[in-house]
């Protein structure tokens, strides 16, 4: 009998140990894997009714959450800075318009630890290099496309910028949403974090549908 005792109290404590080392040592949630929250419209998707869709993103009063700032034409570096103001910037989207050529968009992350005109003006630098590298790589029309993309992204006044994502509250990004030049502010669930971002600004040049494009106009001879 008391064995049987103490071997039921063995149990007990081995149960009791188990469930207090589950407790304590849990696996951690999974994190959303990365590209897995979209900003921007989806292919074909009617312009109008993306940007009907977009307040209702916008996060509770009091809580931040990262956003895609969305421009109604691309601006220079100097100025997409002022229209983000004091708000924190993490990333850009620079792209040359060129009048019915498709152009590449350059994902540029920014360094935290410096005033945002000048990192704003590094990441348009890190773009002219990616569109020498592609020109260097690439022959025919491709090729033709990325040095006069190169050679625009060269150019520090270059109106380049047509997108960047901020993190701010509802509020803040409310403002944002209504200065002149901002077409629309796309929010991200609040919590998400930059790696779980796909970035897919809706294009000046889309004003009906999220559609491609047109690519068959001339491309400009790069000087």
């Amino acid at each position: 009998m008391r064995r049987l005792v103490a071997w039921a109290g063995c149990v007990v404590v081995a149960l009791l140990v188990a469930w207090y080392a589950g407790g304590q040592f849990a696996p951690a949630q999974p994190r959303p894997p990365a590209g897995s929250v979209r900003l921007g419209p989806d292919p074909g998707e009617p312009v109008a009714g993306y940007l009907a869709r977009l307040p209702a993103l916008l996060p509770v009063p009091g809580t931040s959450a990262p956003a895609l700032v969305q421009l109604a034409a691309e601006v220079p570096t100097a100025d997409a800075a002022l229209l983000a103001g004091v708000m924190r910037v993490d990333s850009v989207v620079l792209r040359v318009p060129l009048a019915r050529v498709q152009t590449a968009l350059y994902f540029e992350a920014l360094d935290p630890r410096i005033e945002l005109p000048r990192a704003l003006d590094t990441a348009r630098q890190r773009a002219a290099h990616a569109a020498a590298a592609e020109a260097g790589r690439l022959t025919g029309r491709p090729g033709a496309v990325a040095a006069a993309e190169q050679a625009a992204l060269a150019d520090p006044g270059c109106a380049c910028v047509v997108a960047f994502v901020v993190e701010g509250e509802r509020a803040a990004l409310e403002t944002l949403a209504g200065r002149p030049g901002v077409r629309a502010v796309h929010a991200a669930p609040a919590g998400t974090t930059p790696v779980e971002l796909a970035l897919a600004p809706l294009l000046p040049e889309q004003t009906d549908r999220a559609d491609p494009l047109p690519d068959d106009g001339p491309v400009p001879t790069a000087r």
